[in-house]
């Protein structure tokens, strides 16, 4: 048996992601607290739970595309079309439930098909291919939508919108079985371990007798499956449909910076799932902090910013540091 299909996905080590997160949660609780609030109520954390679960299902979908060495940038988009047809084939009713979140998945799963065949088939760059395809599905929420429409079954508003299991959201908990998901077939399937050697060098894996193309294509499907979650979370939350929720909530660049914030390279090839959540976790934390100080939101932006910048650049001097003593 070669060696791409014998051996297993390369497993980073503990992202230093956790570590951040601790610290950004100690420094901002002290800080919450001299300025008079509590960082560690019900109510915050509540909060902090939902963000990072509709930030979080988008981010795991995403992980799965870097890791192949590709991208999605048409996830913003996908989420806010996904709210649309949730809403409107409910129509306030729980009877159509299922089956608007199997029309929810089905069109999603096709978007991502269509990206998947772009960058493979075609060879588009996967920056130029997939932001192609959220401009169309952009101009098509611009022109037949000026605002929000349809109706969210009320089962699905009282559960996955605002149900808890103690002071954790029902949401979160899909997050985490997303997750968990997603890090078994990363690091115990066959589909994990090609989808790594791919991003890592894909000409060795098809040396190897990987079939990268349909790697890349079923990576693709999988992104735009979870942003269909997100979507039907974020019905649920709204109550409607909601054409720009997804472009306002930047859930392309956001995702992406969760993804980088976790230690996955955006080269591909070496990532996981689980700093993905510590990013998430670490992003909806910053967000949490600055609300509970009313920080202008301008400047939290600038913050954010400054962050992701220094995550990315710790991660790149240590691979400098890797590759340099592996030469020596």
């Amino acid at each position: 048996m070669n060696s791409v299909l014998s051996l297993p996905a390369k497993r980073p080590a503990a992202p230093g992601v956790f570590l951040a997160l601790a610290l950004t949660l100690a420094v901002g609780w002290v800080v919450v607290a001299i300025d008079g609030g509590q960082l560690f109520n019900q109510s915050t954390t509540v909060s902090l739970l939902h963000v990072a679960a509709g930030l979080g299902l988008v981010a795991v979908g995403q992980t799965l595309v870097i890791l192949g060495g590709s991208l999605d940038l048409s996830v913003a988009y996908v989420i806010s079309l996904s709210t649309l047809v949730a809403a409107e084939t409910m129509a306030g009713r729980d009877a159509a439930l299922l089956p608007a979140a199997g029309l929810v998945l089905a069109i999603a799963a096709g978007i991502g098909l269509v990206n998947g065949l772009l960058v493979t088939k075609l060879r588009i760059n996967a920056f130029i291919a997939t932001v192609g395809v959220g401009l169309l599905l952009k101009g098509y929420l611009d022109n037949g939508y000026d605002g929000p429409a349809g109706k969210t079954a009320p089962g699905l508003v009282q559960t996955l919108g605002y149900q808890r299991i103690g002071p954790v959201p029902v949401s979160f908990l899909l997050l985490l079985a997303v997750a968990a998901a997603a890090w078994f077939a990363v690091t115990r399937t066959r589909f994990g371990h090609h989808l790594v050697a791919v991003g890592g060098d894909p000409e060795v894996a098809r040396l190897s007798g990987v079939r990268n193309d349909r790697v890349l294509v079923t990576a693709h499907v999988l992104c735009s499956l979870c942003a269909g979650i997100a979507g039907i979370y974020l019905a649920s939350r709204l109550g409607s449909g909601a054409p720009r929720v997804g472009t306002e909530g930047l859930y392309d660049l956001e995702s992406i910076a969760a993804v980088v914030l976790g230690g996955t390279a955006l080269a591909g090839g070496r990532g996981g799932v689980a700093g993905t959540v510590g990013g998430v976790l670490l992003l909806a934390s910053i967000d949490a902090i600055f609300n509970q100080l009313e920080v202008d939101a301008f400047f939290k932006q600038v913050i954010r910013g400054v962050v992701i910048i220094a995550a990315v650049a710790i991660y790149a001097r240590r691979s400098l540091a890797k590759r340099t003593r592996r030469t020596a």
